[in-house]
C-alpha cells in the first residue's frame, strides 16, 4: 500500500495551493489510488500484459481507459476510435459545447432529427425518474441556474435565492413535460431546460465499455466520470476502486473490489455555489434546494448509465426509500450511503458482480 499512501501524500500537497471549491472532487484521487493498487497487485504477481492507458477529458471530468490489448498498435487504435466516440457524444450531450443537441433543444424548446444518444439517454432518464417517483429529474437545470446566478452576485444573500424565485423556477422542472415522439424532443413548459450532468457520463461510460467490449477486451478499466471494470485486471484480481471520504478529500473510507460492472458516486462536495458550501447541486426537485439526506452516495450496478443516474436521484430520497429502490432492482444493485452525521449505510453491499452489459 505505500502506492496508495504516495497518491494520498502528493494529494495533499496540491491541496495546500489555492483551489476552486470545484477542484474538490473524488474523481482524480480515487483514480489515482485504483492505479496505485493496479501498480501493487503487479507486483506482486509478476507483470501482466503490458498495459495502453489514455488520459484527458471529458464531460468537464479527468477521465482515463486502461486497456490490455494484443499489440500496441491495437491498444493506441482502439484508444483512438474511444476518443472519437466521447467527442461524438460530448457533441450530442454536452451542457459545455453550445453546438450540441442538448443545447439546442434548451435553446429552441424543440429538436427534430434527435440523435440516438440524445434519445436513449432521455429513455434511461425516464426510467429512472419512475423508478425513484421523480427525484432523479433532467429537467432540474433552471434550478441550477438559478442558484449559480444568485450566489455570482456580490451582494448574495448567503440564506440563498427568495422563495418566490424557487418556486417560480420549480415550476419550470417537470420531466413529464418532455414529449419525444419519433425523433422529436419537445419540451412543453415554457423556459424549460434540460441537464444531462447526472447521467450522461455513465451513459458514454456504457458506450467506450461497449466498444471495447466488442473488440474482444477483457480486461479494461475505464474512468470517464465514472467508473467500469470489464473483467479483472489481467493477474486475476479484482479492480480496487477508492470511495472518498466526503469530509476529507485526500481520504478514502474503503476500496470496492470491481471485476465486472459499474460504481459511481454523487456528493455535494462535488460543486458548491456559496463559500460555505451549503448550497450545492445535488437538487430536490420537489422542495426546489439542494438535497440533504447524504455527504455522499455511491451506487454499483451492471452499467454506469443507471449507476449515475442513480447516485444522483436517490439523492434526495431518505436511506428507508433510496433501500426500496435497490431492493426493487434486484441483487446486482448496491449502495453505500454516508448520512450526514456521518454514519455509513450499505444496501446489499457489495451487490452481486455478474455479466456486464
Amino acid at each position: 500500500y505505500r502506492l496508495v499512501a504516495r497518491a494520498q501524500q502528493q494529494w495533499r500537497r496540491r491541496m495546500r495551493g489555492p483551489v476552486s471549491k470545484n477542484v474538490l472532487t473524488r474523481r482524480r484521487f480515487i483514480a489515482v489510488t485504483a492505479m496505485a493498487a493496479a501498480g501493487v497487485m503487479t507486483a506482486a504477481h509478476g507483470a501482466p500484459p503490458a498495459p495502453v492507458t489514455w488520459r484527458g477529458r471529458a464531460m468537464g471530468a479527468e477521465t482515463a481507459i486502461t486497456l490490455y490489448p494484443a499489440d500496441l498498435r491495437q491498444g493506441r487504435e482502439l484508444l483512438a476510435h474511444c476518443r472519437n466516440t466521447i467527442g461524438r457524444l460530448e457533441s450530442e450531450l454536452s451542457l459545455y459545447q453550445p453546438d450540441s443537441a442538448l443545447c439546442r433543444l434548451n435553446h429552441e424548446g424543440a429538436l427534430e432529427g434527435a440523435p440516438d444518444a440524445l434519445l436513449q439517454v432521455l429513455g434511461i432518464a425516464r426510467e429512472i425518474h419512475d423508478l425513484t417517483g421523480g427525484a432523479f429529474d433532467v429537467s432540474v437545470q433552471p434550478l441550477w441556474r438559478l442558484y449559480a446566478d444568485h450566489f455570482l452576485k456580490s451582494d448574495a444573500n448567503p440564506e440563498g435565492p427568495a422563495a418566490a424565485d424557487i418556486s417560480a423556477a420549480r415550476a419550470r422542472v417537470d420531466a413529464n413535460a418532455i414529449e419525444i415522439r419519433g425523433r422529436t424532443i419537445r419540451l412543453k413548459r415554457p423556459h424549460m431546460s434540460l441537464t444531462l450532468n447526472g447521467i450522461a457520463q455513465g451513459y458514454i461510460t456504457d458506450q467506450v465499455a461497449g466498444l471495447l467490449r466488442d473488440a474482444g477486451m477483457r480486461h479494461v478499466l475505464l474512468d470517464l466520470g465514472e467508473f467500469r471494470a470489464l473483467g479483472p485486471h489481467p493477474d486475476g484480481r479484482p479492480w480496487r476502486i477508492g470511495l472518498r471520504d466526503p469530509g476529507v478529500a485526500w481520504r478514502l473510507m474503503d476500496a470496492v473490489p470491481l471485476r465486472q460492472g459499474a460504481i459511481a458516486t454523487s456528493g455535494g462536495y462535488g460543486t458548491v455555489f456559496d463559500a460555505a458550501g451549503r448550497f450545492h447541486h445535488l437538487f430536490d426537485p420537489e422542495t426546489g434546494g439542494p438535497a440533504r439526506h447524504y455527504l455522499s452516495l455511491s451506487i454499483q450496478g451492471p452499467d454506469a448509465a443507471r449507476a449515475d443516474a442513480l447516485s444522483t436521484g436517490l439523492s434526495a430520497l431518505p436511506p428507508e426509500r433510496a433501500g426500496a429502490v435497490l431492493h426493487a432492482l434486484g441483487v446486482q444493485w448496491g449502495g453505500w450511503f454516508v448520512l450526514q452525521d456521518g454514519e455509513v449505510r450499505r444496501h446489499n453491499w457489495p451487490p452481486v458482480q455478474g455479466t456486464s452489459l
